[in-house]
């Protein structure tokens, strides 16, 4: 993996979804960044068991046919809010990047796990800010799949 300081930021929700549009099989990961993932040895590790995941747990960027041409903004919207609330669970230092790779397999919520990741950007806080403005404006009852430990 590339240094983790050169690599560029998105800066609006615009960029993003322009970058979607553009580039397929792309997955947003929110963690410590590329660097500390490949000192973890690029392996994700099960909040719940501990289990070591072989590969980095991330959520795929690309629309699904049934998006049926509705805004790509709001698709990526949607993918950053659903995971808004890892910084404040996880701690300092953790933010959303952009990477490619191979899935490996699915870990325990069916998200897809990576190996052999490519950087490609950071996404800047403003547009996380401004994932979580688009999502308010919406119909409907959206909320981070946050879950709490005593459900």
């Amino acid at each position: 993996m590339s240094t983790q300081d050169e690599l560029p930021v998105l800066r609006t929700l615009d960029d993003l979804a322009a970058l979607v549009r553009r580039t397929p099989d792309l997955y947003v990961r929110w963690s410590h960044g590329p660097e500390a993932d490949q000192d973890r040895a690029e392996k994700s590790r099960d909040g719940l068991t501990g289990v070591r995941l072989p590969g980095l747990s991330a959520n795929p960027l690309d629309l699904e046919p049934w998006w049926e041409g509705r805004p790509v903004e709001l698709w990526v919207a949607r993918r950053l809010y659903d995971y808004s609330h890892l910084p404040r669970d996880k701690g300092p230092g953790i933010r959303p990047w952009i990477l490619r790779g191979r899935v490996e397999a699915r870990g325990p919520d069916n998200e897809p796990l990576i190996r052999d990741p490519e950087p490609i950007s950071w996404i800047d806080e403003a547009v996380i800010e401004e994932a979580q403005a688009t999502v308010a404006r919406q119909e409907g009852q959206w909320g981070p799949m946050e879950r709490d430990a005593t459900d």
